[in-house]
């Protein structure tokens, strides 16, 4: 069946994490990291996120303070009680505002092509009900038809019934419809069960051995996608 619809995680895959801001809330309380490192530590700690088990056990906020404190640790900072008040600057930062604000370069060129490639294109996002507002800020929200932010709804991923609510809304039908996450337990694992085809964006090459197409960013996706990878 061809392919009909997107599906798109937000964090990881349209936007990214202000490590900037991290960067100068952890300067304030005197430790320094350059943001580019925390940029490249990011990976490694939601590859240690992505365990069946803990995703089943945990939710998307039980897990922020974990994820944080990897990220650090994976930068070369060990958690401290300056560290502690740096991100619990981040948390309110992010509660109110939403900290995955950065828009890579490729993303606003990508849905654009995704659009003239006659696809409906739907945000599926673990969130804190601030999705829709940090989307229209960043000028994300008017290239896409749907948003589904998990608290606004009462249900997150890899449950498949956010997905089948996804598909209702959207009107799509799974079959022609495709999922592009950033977490195998999350992302591809939810929507395999509610029937969507899924890729993973695997920015740092962690998931070699996994049985789903992986890719660098969301414009080697557009590439596969307009060549009929699902035709």
């Amino acid at each position: 069946m061809p392919l009909e619809s997107v599906f798109l995680d937000a964090g990881g895959v349209l936007v990214n994490p202000n490590w900037a801001r991290v960067s100068e809330a952890l300067a304030r309380r005197g430790v320094v990291v350059e943001t580019a490192r925390l940029e490249r530590a990011e990976p490694y700690a939601k590859r240690d996120l992505d365990m069946s088990a803990l995703i089943r056990a945990t939710t998307d906020q039980s897990r922020a303070g974990d994820y944080f404190n990897r990220v650090l640790r994976h930068a070369g900072l060990e958690p401290s009680e300056a560290t502690d008040a740096a991100l619990a600057e981040v948390h309110e930062y992010h509660r109110r505002h939403n900290l995955w604000e950065v828009v890579p370069a490729e993303v606003p060129p990508a849905l654009a092509a995704l659009r003239r490639h006659g696809l409906r294109l739907v945000v599926v996002s673990n969130s804190n009900g601030t999705l829709r507002a940090k989307l229209e800020r960043l000028g994300l929200l008017a290239a896409l038809d749907v948003v589904m932010d998990s608290f606004e709804l009462g249900v997150e991923k890899p449950d498949p019934a956010i997905f089948k609510r996804a598909l209702e809304r959207s009107g799509s039908a799974a079959a022609s419809t495709l999922h592009v996450g950033d977490f195998f337990h999350i992302d591809v694992v939810g929507a395999r069960a509610a029937g969507l085809h899924a890729w993973l964006i695997d920015s740092a090459s962690l998931y070699a051995g996994y049985d789903c197409p992986r890719f660098p960013n969301l414009s080697a996706v557009v590439e596969a996608v307009t060549a009929g990878a699902l035709l």
